[in-house]
């Protein structure tokens, strides 16, 4: 069944499209914070106070944005030199068992991030240089784990449910 024809892929397709133009706009943030940076350091010994730290803090957030895209267009990188000789019902028990882990790493991942977010607000953590409260990266990482192990588990049901003709979520 195609995402295209199904509501809760279309939704799905929705919030995955808008999680990476979110990312985009905050990875294009930071490439014009590190040009304007570098220049600022290079011609006026100005650099931005605190990029690196941007960087970083931004990069989480990029990287967590951009997951759910690429798990819901199944453009994670797949090794598939030992399996193109198997059977088509073979491949498609592995991707099923593939994306289950995928989902099931990533669902640790978003539990551990929520953690650490909490904890890390309890403690009222901040970065050195700006004093930026450090929990805001890890609230702003939970939307795009939760969307990648909504995703995870709405393909897995879809290829359990539809077998070998089922594709994308």
């Amino acid at each position: 069944m195609s995402s295209a024809s199904s509501p809760p892929g279309d939704a799905l397709g929705r919030l995955c499209d808008a999680s990476a133009a979110i990312g985009a706009l905050v990875l294009l943030a930071i490439a014009g914070m590190t040009t304007v940076s570098v220049i600022g350091r290079a011609f006026f010994a100005q650099p931005i106070l605190g990029d690196v730290e941007l960087v970083q803090l931004g990069g989480a957030v990029v990287v967590a944005s951009f997951l759910p895209y690429t798990q819901m267009r199944r453009a994670n990188i797949i090794v598939d030199f030992f399996t193109t000789r198997a059977s088509a019902a073979s491949q498609q028990r592995m991707d099923l068992l593939g994306t289950a882990l995928y989902t099931a790493v990533m669902a640790l991942v978003l539990w551990r991030v929520a953690v650490g977010g909490i904890d890390i607000h309890a403690a009222q953590e901040r970065s050195m240089l700006m004093d930026l409260p450090l929990w805001l990266p890890y609230a702003l990482m939970l939307p795009g784990l939760a969307l990648c192990v909504l995703i995870g588990g709405v393909q897995c049901v879809r290829m359990l449910r539809d077998g070998p003709d089922a594709e994308g979520a």
